[in-house]
């Protein structure tokens, strides 16, 4: 007998007796008992119980018959939340522990993007993550990366065409094309652009178009892109929903756009619009949560429940074309969250597949050896690297909006003094620097930023979006310097310096993006880490996504690569 025959019987069986389960011709599986089902169809709360066949929902609203079942009196069944966009990397741990970190509260789908990663070793770190999802509880679905790099303003460890996209398409774990941030790309019709464009033609594209409107719109629009999660005011949120984008709310751990976005949200709005954190690290979903806290806020703030919960998975399920999950209902997958209430929406038992999740369930899981070991190839810097020539007293400044990835381009008069233009903390103006780091170019580019409110000390990162150089910014040059050689050293990740003393770190070897260690553990790290930074008087609440942002130069208005200062609303390198 061949393996095509044994599947097909495998297939036929397991077609029939879910039928079999859902008529109450046999036991089912599985049978969650006492609770109540949200209908995000009608709004109702449904009584019965809910009877689940493999991975598979077989029937709804009776009573069943189970050969295993789960008392959840009292409480309310909900669809499996969907994260719609997010960058498995921003939570500093591999796809195998952000599994234990967020399905636990009802993440049961996450569609990623893993750019971050392929930003420094190319195909092997989107296979990495293929492969990770043959593994995890969750259904982690790995978009292919559009913009390795994002620009041509930035040195990345990697580069990615529309050839290369070719090799890694056909893996189950994918969906599309994932956010074409490189907008003046598409709608200047960049051939390298339309290429990508024309690969995913017909198929899922994301979008990534923070502040475009009018014609510009409707030409990215009319690229065939229909979700997008850069809206940051309601105003560009209802624009971009009249033009027939599905907009993604987005609440992460710097780019914080719910409370803006949250009245927009409402029951007529609700079926194209979904949730998404984008970038959230463990200690704000320790503190706070992840979709849940999402969910817990819209309603907060007056969103009905069920236009949240639509959002939070039967919107997000339709706008990604995953047909077979998003409701309670029979046939779909069976990604269930037994929550307290609507309004608490605190996960008490979550199912992923038919699979109960919980520790038994991930120790079980299979496993993927990490990639991108060794990636920090950084030349060892001097304090000296760091000085400001310029002959202008006027100075381009980057203004650092809190809770944003937008920045302001300030100009500030900051005489130079002996060839230099110093640090002036007094006035908020510190220098933040990025050096090269994947043994390219050895680039070091200078200029000054304003918001941390930093005194002294310096922090740094390679974490550094998207093309993760090494990004660091302080009083110091002797602590700067301290603080970037320090990440060489640990393959990678945060360190806070002052007084010539290294305060915190955190590794993060894989890639220099994500630590091998538990989330807990690495929670534990940030929360110190944060502890040092108030210590060097920096007011702002995540300083150190913070400062990865500030080297993207496809979010308005200026930025810093290694090749300068970047003006992202004309798209150049500043010549200084």
């Amino acid at each position: 007998m061949t393996q095509t025959t044994r599947t097909d019987n495998s297939r036929k069986d397991d077609l029939e007796n879910r039928i079999a389960q859902a008529r109450g011709d046999r036991p089912a599986d599985l049978v969650l008992r006492g609770g109540k089902v949200l209908d995000l169809v009608t709004g109702a709360m449904i009584a019965g119980d809910v009877a689940i066949c493999g991975d598979r929902i077989a029937g709804v609203h009776a009573d069943y018959e189970g050969l295993r079942v789960i008392d959840v009196t009292g409480l309310t069944l909900v669809p499996g939340f969907i994260d719609t966009h997010l960058h498995v990397e921003s939570s500093l741990v591999t796809p195998f522990e952000f599994d234990r970190c967020v399905t636990v509260r009802g993440i049961t789908t996450a569609i990623c993007d893993p750019h971050e990663i392929a930003n420094v070793i190319g195909l092997e770190g989107i296979r990495y993550f293929q492969q990770a999802s043959e593994h995890l509880l969750m259904d982690l679905r790995v978009q292919l990366s559009s913009c390795v790099p994002s620009t041509e303003m930035e040195t990345s460890g990697a580069r990615i065409e529309a050839d290369d996209l070719r090799r890694v398409m056909g893996h189950p774990s994918g969906i599309g094309l994932a956010e074409f941030m490189n907008y003046p790309g598409v709608i200047h019709r960049d051939p390298t652009a339309m290429a990508k464009l024309r690969l995913f033609e017909g198929g899922h594209i994301d979008g990534h178009c923070p502040q475009l409107l009018g014609r510009d719109l409707n030409a990215y629009i009319a690229a065939g892109i229909r979700t997008e999660h850069e809206a940051t005011t309601a105003e560009e949120a209802l624009e971009k929903l009249r033009k027939g984008m599905r907009v993604l709310i987005r609440e992460g751990s710097v780019s914080r756009d719910l409370e803006a976005l949250q009245p927009v949200l409402t029951d007529i709005t609700a079926p194209y619009m979904c949730l998404c954190t984008d970038d959230r690290n463990p200690l704000d979903i320790a503190e706070h949560g992840h979709l849940d806290y999402m969910i817990r806020r819209l309603i907060e703030l007056g969103t009905p429940p069920l236009a949240a919960y639509r959002a939070a998975s039967l919107s997000a399920a339709e706008a990604f074309g995953l047909k077979d999950r998003g409701l309670i209902a029979p046939g779909l997958r069976a990604d269930i969250v037994a929550v307290d209430s609507l309004q608490g929406c605190h996960a008490q038992l979550v199912l992923c597949g038919g699979h109960v999740v919980d520790e038994e369930a991930f120790a079980a899981r299979g496993s993927v050896s990490p990639v991108g070991r060794r990636s920090v190839k950084a030349p060892e810097v001097s304090p000296d690297d760091f000085r400001f020539a310029g002959n202008r007293s006027e100075t381009h400044v980057i203004g650092i909006t809190e809770g944003k990835i937008i920045t302001q381009h300030l100009h500030e008069d900051i005489p130079p003094e002996g060839g230099d233009k110093r640090p002036d903390p007094a006035r908020d103006l510190l220098r933040i620097a990025v050096i090269e780091r994947h043994g390219r170019n050895g680039n070091i580019a200078t200029g000054f930023v304003r918001g941390f409110g930093m005194v002294r000390g310096a922090i740094a990162s390679t974490v550094c979006h998207d093309h993760h150089n090494i990004a660091v910014v302080g009083a110091d040059y002797g602590d700067m310097a301290l603080a970037a050689n320090r990440l060489a050293q640990i393959e990678g990740g945060f360190a806070v310096a002052a007084g010539g003393k290294i305060l915190a770190e955190l590794a993060l070897p894989v890639a220099g993006l994500m630590s091998l260690e538990s989330f807990e553990h690495v929670r534990g790290k940030l929360d110190a880490l944060r502890k040092a930074a108030r210590d060097l008087d920096v007011t702002l609440k995540e300083p150190f996504l913070q400062l990865a942002f500030l080297a993207l130069p496809v979010i308005p208005a200026l930025k810093i690569t290694d090749r300068g200062m970047v003006d992202v609303e004309k798209f150049e390198i500043i010549a200084d």
